[in-house]
C-alpha cells in the first residue's frame, strides 16, 4: 500500500504527534505516552498503537502478565525422560505453575529462581514451543517510530478530518520535527554536491588546463595546514572564525568553493565545524562570514579534530 494513500484516523495521527514529542530516536514506555485525548483509556491507546503497527508506522516490545501450562507442557512435567525439549530455566518456569496447580495462570514474577532479565525472553520461547498459553493480553511496553512512520509524517501525512482539535504543543512538535527533517535534507545534499565537487577536481587534476586549486595547491590538506598554521598564529585555542581563513584565501578561492573544501574536511571527520553563540563579540561583516544553515545558527568556528 502506498503510503500516499493511507488514510489515519485524528486520534491515530495524534498518537504518532505524541511520539516526536521524544526525540531524537522517538521511542518511549507507552505507559509515559499522554494519551490522544483525555478520554481515551489505556486499552484503546493499545490498540491505537497496534493498528499503527500494522501499518508499519510503529513498532513495539510488549510482555506476558500470566501464563499457564497447556496440555504439551503438563505432559512434558509429567515425562520421566532426561531429554527434555527445554532449557533449565525454562524447566523452572514451567515447575512454578505445578508449585501453584495446573491449570491455573500466574504471573512470571512468581518465578523467583529465575533472573528477572530473563523471565519474558523464557516465557516467549515456551509459548513459541507450543509449552504454555499466554492468559489475557500482552502488556505493550515500549513503542517506537520506525522509519516506515517517519517516511509517512515527513512526506505523506495529509489530515482530512474537519473536527480533529491538535494542541499548540503538538503542532510545535511536528514543525520541530519538519524542520530538522529539511535540515538534514539539506546537510545531505550539501555533502552529495562536496562528493561531486571533489571528484571532479581530481578529474581536472589529469587536464592540460589546471584548476584554481591545482595552480594555488588549494587542495583538502592544504586548506588543514592553513587552519593550523593561522590558529597558532593569531591564538584561537583551536576555535578558529571562519572569518580570518576567508581572509587568507579569498582570492583565490570563491566563497562557494572554500564551503566545499570545508565540508570535504568535516566528512573526512577532520574537522568540525560550531556555531556561534556570542554575537556581540564579532562585527556584522565578521559573523556573515559564517556558514548559513537550514536550521540553528550559522556555522563560525572551526576546530581541527586530533
Amino acid at each position: 500500500m502506498e503510503l500516499s494513500s493511507l488514510e489515519l484516523k485524528p486520534i491515530e495521527v495524534k498518537f504518532l504527534l505524541r511520539l516526536l514529542e521524544h526525540a531524537p530516536d522517538y521511542r518511549v514506555r507507552i505507559s509515559k505516552l499522554k494519551p490522544p485525548n483525555a478520554k481515551t483509556l489505556a486499552s484503546e491507546r493499545n490498540r491505537i498503537c497496534k493498528n499503527l503497527s500494522s501499518e508499519g508506522l510503529v513498532e513495539y516490545t510488549d510482555e506476558i502478565s500470566k501464563y499457564q501450562t497447556n496440555a504439551a507442557g503438563k505432559a512434558l512435567l509429567e515425562s520421566e525422560t532426561n531429554m527434555l525439549p527445554v532449557t533449565y530455566d525454562e524447566l523452572k518456569l514451567l515447575k512454578k505453575l505445578l508449585e501453584v496447580a495446573v491449570g491455573k495462570s500466574v504471573p512470571p514474577g512468581t518465578a523467583k529462581q529465575v533472573p528477572a532479565s530473563e523471565r519474558q525472553r523464557l516465557l516467549k520461547q515456551l509459548e513459541e514451543k507450543g509449552l504454555i498459553s499466554v492468559v489475557g493480553e500482552k502488556v505493550i511496553k515500549d513503542v517506537w517510530l520506525t522509519q516506515t512512520g517517519y517516511q509517512y509524517l515527513q512526506n505523506d501525512c495529509h489530515p482530512t478530518s474537519t473536527n480533529a482539535s491538535l494542541t499548540f504543543s503538538m503542532l510545535g512538535t511536528y514543525l520541530i520535527f519538519l524542520r530538522e527533517t529539511l535540515g538534514q535534507q539539506e546537510i545531505s545534499r550539501t555533502v552529495n554536491n562536496t562528493q561531486t565537487y571533489v571528484k571532479e577536481e581530481a578529474e581536472q587534476q589529469t587536464s592540460p588546463s589546471p584548476s584554481i586549486a591545482d595552480i594555488n595547491g588549494l587542495s583538502p590538506e592544504s586548506i588543514l595546514d592553513t587552519i593550523k598554521m593561522l590558529d597558532q598564529q593569531l591564538d584561537t585555542d583551536n576555535f578558529l572564525p571562519i572569518f580570518h581563513l576567508r581572509e587568507k584565501l579569498q582570492p583565490p578561492l570563491t566563497r562557494e568553493g572554500l564551503d566545499k573544501l570545508l565540508f570535504e574536511l568535516q566528512s573526512q571527520d577532520l574537522i568540525e565545524l560550531i556555531t556561534l553563540q556570542e554575537v556581540s563579540d564579532y562585527s556584522d561583516s565578521e559573523i556573515s562570514a559564517g556558514i548559513p544553515q537550514n536550521t540553528g545558527g550559522a556555522w563560525f568556528y572551526i576546530s581541527v579534530n586530533d
